[in-house]
């Protein structure tokens, strides 16, 4: 298509104008089948067209997920959306919600319960470790009057992955509803909604997919929905059983869909099916963080996740004495690759390496060679 007005194309893109090789925390590297995707011209989101795409991507997302007992819901926000409207279509005002975090994103599940009128109790670790079953099960037992549980399934800000599997079980032991944040691990590492009795599983479209923001996705229980029917003041934008009358009846969502992210996930869904399915696709994220921790390793740096509890998708390091991770991160980016500051509590002391979205394993490679002539550059 011709540019009428290439000048105006032309003076936004020299400053957005892609520079680095990404290794971020998200957004990431897009595949380029989904940026291809994403330039098809708009049309209605109530159109045929539209509703086909709408339905396969719910219908696909449901077989990703192992959520055939679920309903899929896409919101056009962050999935920070979704942190809201786990909370206000489930727990009554004042209601209690047993918030465990072990970084900055369960403070952030903290602060969306207090400041929507609930009560968050924390159950807190250190900065690296994860959440263990028995710690869950004995703050249950001292706080049986919480409604729901929050668990931060990989923890963007420190690189640790929680025992998902295990936690839930001792949230379904004590009947609570379970809200999983999975925005950094969706797409990156396993989820089974059914076996494992979730109630709220969300991610974002920008982190382990390889779509640009503004897409939410999430998948809910049978069980949500009947509380939030009768929640009052739940909200109309994060409104659970409105979005699943529009799944339902139009074939949509209630306020106009971010489409060209909606159409790349489909892509990038049906890559994973050419891929092999899911569990290909998960090992090749599985790999791609194996040879970052022993790249760094062999640089002579540590990993912040305690051993066993690593993240598939980002990896937080420790800096050497006398050296900031915001050091680090200057230093990589001068050479052409973006890495992502240390966050939270602990961003001094890290610096974090991404392997979402579009990476091959040479660009990690050469990465990991940049990475060591930095490192011994800053030690002097």
């Amino acid at each position: 298509m011709k540019l009428q007005f290439e000048d105006a194309y032309r003076e936004v893109y020299e400053i957005v104008k892609p520079k680095y090789r990404l290794f971020t925390a998200g957004p990431v590297a897009c595949f380029p089948e989904v940026l291809e995707i994403m330039k098809v011209q708009m049309f209605s989101h109530r159109a045929a067209e539209y509703k086909e795409i709408h339905v396969d991507t719910l219908k696909r997302l449901s077989d990703f997920l192992e959520a055939e007992k679920g309903e899929i819901i896409i919101f056009p926000s962050s999935g920070t959306g979704f942190m809201e409207a786990a909370v206000r279509n489930t727990v009554p005002r004042g209601g209690k919600v047993l918030v465990t975090t072990i970084g900055a994103f369960g403070d952030r599940f903290a602060e969306v319960v207090r400041t929507n009128g609930r009560e968050p109790v924390l159950l807190r670790k250190e900065p690296g470790y994860a959440v263990k079953p028995e710690e869950l099960d004995d703050a249950l037992k001292k706080n049986p009057d919480v409604v729901a549980v929050t668990v931060t399934y990989n923890e963007t800000s420190t690189g640790v992955l929680n025992p998902l599997p295990e936690l839930a079980k001792v949230v379904k032991e004590h009947d609570k509803l379970l809200f999983v944040d999975a925005v950094s691990a969706m797409g990156g590492a396993d989820i089974k909604f059914d076996k494992w009795g979730i109630d709220v599983v969300f991610g974002s479209s920008q982190k382990a997919f390889g779509v640009p923001p503004g897409l939410a996705v999430a998948a809910i229980s049978e069980r949500v929905f009947e509380i939030a029917e009768k929640m009052p003041e739940r909200g109309w934008y994060f409104d659970l059983p409105l979005y699943r009358k529009f799944n339902e009846k139009k074939k949509g969502t209630p306020s106009t869909p971010p489409m060209p992210q909606i159409f790349g996930l489909n892509v990038v869904l049906r890559i994973v099916e050419r891929m092999g399915g899911k569990y290909e696709w998960l090992e090749m994220y599985k790999k791609r963080s194996e040879m970052i921790r022993k790249g760094v390793k062999e640089i002579g740096l540590s990993i912040l996740a305690e051993p066993g509890y690593e993240s598939p998708t980002i990896t937080a390091v420790v800096v050497p004495e006398g050296i900031k991770g915001v050091d680090v991160y200057n230093a990589m980016r001068e050479r052409g690759f973006e890495l992502a500051k240390g966050y939270g509590s602990v961003a001094e002391k890290t610096f974090r390496i991404g392997n979402m979205g579009y990476i091959t394993f040479e660009d990690i490679e050469d990465m990991l060679t940049n990475l060591r002539e930095v490192i011994e550059k800053l030690k002097g």
